[in-house]
């Protein structure tokens, strides 16, 4: 017995309704496979699936079978072909909802803002400032693409459903893992946390990662290994940035990254200069007044921005 409001019940029957609709289409066999998943979430979801099933079977021409009526099983009954114009009539909206549950799920967040997305395999993607993935998976594979900034991805391990991200041309694949992907228009950094990543570009194999390294990958460059400092790669979690002898100007772009007053360093002469220390992501005016005392240079408020002088 199904409890809940009326609403709810609605809702669950259109639901399953549209689970029977997409596995009669032509991807009815990737769709059989999210359909168990569905089954499992909730007693209710199995309820009101039984309840879909025994109103196909009972209207004319519903069901087309060459299987004997006696060899047929219950479990059976449920994948033979059901007329979809049938389906439409019986529940309304079921176009829509189909449509929706084969729409892929998108994940952003603005400038300055963080944000961690729990998906439905049980991994975990968490986006830095101005990032965008979308997510789109099918029996076979998890798909997600990396749209624009950096994220770090917490994979759960599923041998049967390879976890890929896609970032411009590279493909990254991984089982059971935690990588970071950072894409800065065409160029492509992946760090490796824990576990094995495979990395390719247009089927062609870049590199196989270990644990603390780093593939850095233009288009027209060849791809580059090091091994950077993990918590500085890492910083941004916790809304701080880690600097150890880092070129102002390279550390001057990542305080911009995150919004707020915009840290200017027009003087060439200046931008080699070598920063360290821990910034929080959020107060550009705190990161300009430390570099001022550090090398001694003068710093200038000019309305959203804050110069940086000699």
């Amino acid at each position: 017995m199904v409890t809940g409001s009326r609403d709810e019940r609605t809702r669950l029957n259109a639901e399953a309704s549209a689970w029977l609709a997409r596995i009669q289409g032509p991807r009815g066999g990737e769709a059989r496979g999210a359909l168990q998943d569905w089954l499992r979430a909730d007693p209710a979801h199995q309820a009101a699936f039984e309840r879909a099933t025994e109103l196909w079977d009972i209207l004319p021409g519903a069901v087309a079978s060459d299987e004997a009526p006696q060899r047929r099983s219950a479990v059976s009954r449920r994948f033979v072909p059901l007329a979809i114009a049938a389906s439409l009539a019986v529940v309304a909206g079921v176009g829509a909802m189909t449509a929706l549950l084969d729409r892929p799920l998108s994940f952003d967040t603005r400038v300055g803002e963080r944000r961690t997305a729990a998906l439905d395999d049980g991994s975990r993607v968490s986006l830095n400032t101005d990032s965008q993935v979308t997510v789109k998976f099918a029996r076979d594979e998890r798909e997600v693409s990396l749209d624009r900034g950096e994220a770090v991805f917490d994979v759960a391990h599923d041998a049967a459903r390879p976890f890929v991200v896609l970032a411009g041309d590279e493909r990254i694949k991984a089982l059971g893992t935690s990588f970071i992907v950072r894409r800065d228009g065409d160029r492509v950094r992946v760090t490796l946390l824990t576990g094995k990543v495979e990395v390719t570009r247009k089927g062609r194999a870049l590199a196989v990662l270990s644990p603390g390294e780093r593939l850095s990958a233009t288009p027209d460059a060849v791809p580059l290994l090091d091994r950077p400092l993990l918590d500085s790669i890492t910083a941004w979690r916790h809304g701080e940035l880690r600097f150890r002898d880092t070129p102002l100007s390279e550390a001057v772009s990542e305080v911009n990254r995150y919004g707020g007053k915009r840290v200017i360093v027009n003087d060439a002469r200046l931008a080699s200069l070598p920063i360290s220390g821990v910034f929080a992501t959020a107060n550009p005016t705190e990161f300009a007044a430390a570099v001022a005392q550090l090398h001694s240079l003068r710093v200038q408020s000019e309305g959203e921005a804050v110069l940086l002088t000699p």
